[in-house]
């Protein structure tokens, strides 16, 4: 009797033989050990030759032999039919006679293990995912597939370093403006003092305030309040020479000499000419306080600083010339600015007796002190303490100023 092979693979029963069984005869045929483990190794050595042996029935064109049993539980088949399920050629149907069986897709991107067969590689590039028939199928990379690329170690060193110094250059300008606001400062406080005592007002307080030399020739206070306020009008105004040149006496005499009017026609030139100045620079101080108050933290401090400590220079070395030698320093004034023989008079002339050399000690006594007082405020109110410069640092670096305030 033959035995009974309907378990094994590739047996199955031949049309028109009754129902009995028959050996295939094929040359790849081979005879089945006794031993189960030799049949395994067997089993398990062999591969599908095609995806349609491990998904579905066996076809009457395939042999017997080259599909082993359960060959579609391994992980090569099931990776051959996923790719036969998501590679499909136009115009090509299923084969005749088998069942296809659907296979999820795996998604585009790189996995735990590494990229997918048909995903882009590490670098961002596609790749051709092979098909069915060996044919390659471009993918197209994704957008942010650049984004996954990190550039060698020396070239983030390198721009790291670049960006480190980039921050630490400052800009140019606010430089300069700073430099500008500390020579501008001086010489603008000292303007404004000039102004102070070209007042009627500074004039009431020096003609009333006790131990004032009393005129000699005839001037009362009332006769120098009024004198006096003509002068100072004529310094401030825009009238000629003939304001004071037209002035007479109650006796019906010219108040002022030809020799007088010149003078003060230099000395309202001179006047004129620092008190323009001074406006000039006073806007290019507050140009200056404004565009370092929106564009450098703590400019304007460090102008005013260095502008304050010029001014206590200046003022400290002019008075100590003026007090080791008044009339020296009075003289060479006066030669700087005007011709010699120009500014001398006799002591019963009307400016001489309108303004005496105390007037002028005490107008020089009071612009020093006025330019000593508001360098000195300035400097104080702009001393750069530790918490003025740390302030200056978080407000250059405002990651660090966050980092400071969260107490990081």
């Amino acid at each position: 009797m033959r035995p009974d092979f309907g378990c094994v693979a590739g047996w199955r029963p031949r049309p028109g033989t009754d129902g009995r069984y028959a050996e295939n005869v094929s040359e790849n045929k081979k005879p089945v050990s006794a031993d189960p483990a030799d049949d395994n190794v067997g089993s398990e050595s062999r591969l599908p030759a095609t995806p349609d042996e491990s998904i579905g029935e066996l076809s009457p064109e395939t042999p017997e032999d080259d599909e082993p049993a359960f060959a579609w539980m391994t992980p090569a088949a099931a990776h051959s039919a996923a790719a036969q399920a998501s590679t499909v050629r136009p115009g090509a149907g299923p084969s005749s006679g088998a069942r296809t069986a659907a296979a999820p897709v795996p998604r585009h991107g790189p996995s735990a293990d590494g990229p997918s067969a048909d995903g882009p590689s590490a670098d961002g590039s596609a790749v051709d995912a092979p098909s069915v028939d060996g044919s390659a199928v471009f993918h197209e990379p994704l957008p942010t597939s650049m984004l996954q690329i990190r550039p060698p170690q020396e070239d983030v060193d390198r721009r790291a370093a670049q960006r480190e110094e980039a921050a630490k250059v400052q800009p140019v300008l606010p430089r300069v403006l700073q430099v500008v606001l500390a020579v501008c400062y001086p010489v603008v406080l000292l303007v404004l003092a000039i102004r102070l005592i070209t007042t009627p007002l500074f004039l009431w307080v020096e003609y009333h305030r006790p131990g004032f030399p009393a005129d000699t020739f005839g001037f009362s206070t009332d006769d120098r309040m009024t004198y006096g306020s003509y002068v100072v009008d004529y310094l401030l105004n825009f009238a000629g020479p003939r304001f004071l040149a037209d002035l007479v006496k109650p006796d019906g005499g010219k108040l002022f000499a030809v020799g007088e009017v010149s003078h003060m026609e230099d000395v309202k030139s001179v006047i004129t000419m620092a008190f323009i100045a001074g406006a000039v620079l006073a806007v290019v101080v507050i140009v200056a306080i404004v565009y370092l108050t929106r564009r450098s933290t703590g400019g304007v401090r460090r102008g005013l600083f260095a502008g304050s400590i010029v001014t206590l220079v200046l003022v400290i070395g002019l008075g100590v010339l003026a007090f080791a030698g008044w009339e020296t320093f009075f003289t060479d004034f006066h030669q700087i600015f005007f011709k010699n023989g120009t500014w001398t008079f006799y002591l019963d002339d009307s400016l001489i007796r309108l303004f005496p050399e105390q007037f002028w000690t005490d107008s020089g006594l009071l612009i020093g002190v006025v330019v000593l007082l508001v360098s000195t405020l300035t400097l104080a109110f702009t001393w750069p303490t530790k918490q003025r410069r740390n302030l200056s640092k978080r407000a250059r670096n405002p990651r660090q100023g966050r980092r400071a305030a969260a107490g990081i």
